[in-house]
This record gives structure tokens, C-alpha cells and sequence, in this order.
């Protein structure tokens, strides 16, 4: 029989193909997410893409999943290469909040722009299919996180 993997994958379960799908474009992404091309760490980049408005520390580790003691390196990192800056929180002055500066709001629109690219790509959905794939992906990751974060989301 001359199958297709298309033709003998359908014959799964929506479930186990849901699984399947998921875990491919995973490792795709992650394969691909290397060819962008910049000097940051992957801490940093998460970083960059969090900070879509100021946030303060433990906001921020709190969006990356972390406590705020293991982003201080990144911060420090990315304040000491000009891609942000604390200011003082206008809400409580006690506070800091971390800011983009033009360069890291430069570096954060590249970013997701070539991640975006990227998704496109490896996932092969037209923007109608990613908007319904996030709305999906959201509550995944809501009904997730209601049980505790998962070991491999903590590194």
C-alpha cells in the first residue's frame, strides 16, 4: 500500500493529530528561530518580546513565566547594551519598571516580525487561520497554567 503519511496520519484521532501538529511545529520553530539573525541569547530575545509596555519585574517574570531573581542577569545584560532602561514606576516611586529604549523597540520589532515570518512559514495558516490557532493556543496555555507550570516551561 502507498499511503501517503498525510493519508495514514488522518486515520488518527483529532487528538493524537492535534498532538502530532503541535510537536512538529515546535521543533520547527525551534530549528528556525535560530536563523534570525542577531547577537542576543534566547533569554534576551523573550525578554525583548515581553516588553511590549513597560513593565515592572516581577510583572515581567511573571509574563516569562520566572521569578524575578533569574531575569535580573537579562535585564542587567540588555540595560548594559542599550536595549532598555529602568525608570522609576509613576505609580510607586519605590518601583522600577523596565522600558524599551528606540534601540530595543527597534530589536523587538525585528524580532517579531521574523518570528512572525517564521510561523507563517512552518505552520503553512494564512492570517484568518493564525488569529483562530492563537485564540486556540491561548486557552491551551490558560487551562495549562490553572494546573501549575509545566517543568519544562521553568527553564
Amino acid at each position: 500500500m502507498s499511503d501517503s503519511i498525510s493519508d495514514r496520519l488522518g486515520r488518527l484521532s483529532p487528538e493524537i493529530q492535534a498532538i502530532m501538529g503541535v510537536y512538529a511545529l515546535y521543533w520547527k520553530l525551534e530549528e528556525t528561530f535560530d536563523t534570525i539573525e542577531t547577537d542576543l541569547s534566547h533569554p534576551e530575545c523573550h525578554m525583548l518580546i515581553k516588553l511590549d509596555e513597560p513593565k515592572r519585574m516581577g510583572v515581567l517574570a511573571a509574563d516569562m513565566l520566572s521569578v524575578p531573581s533569574t531575569i535580573t542577569a537579562t535585564a542587567d545584560a540588555l540595560e548594559q547594551a542599550g536595549y532598555l532602561a529602568r525608570q522609576r514606576d509613576p505609580s510607586d516611586r519605590r518601583a522600577w519598571l523596565l522600558v524599551l529604549t528606540e534601540q530595543g523597540k527597534g530589536a523587538r520589532d525585528m524580532l517579531v516580525s521574523a518570528a512572525g515570518d517564521l510561523f507563517h512559514k512552518a505552520s503553512g495558516l494564512n492570517a484568518d487561520e493564525t488569529a483562530e490557532f492563537a485564540r486556540m493556543a491561548s486557552k491551551i496555555r490558560d487551562n495549562v497554567l490553572k494546573t501549575g507550570i509545566p517543568e519544562g516551561l521553568k527553564k
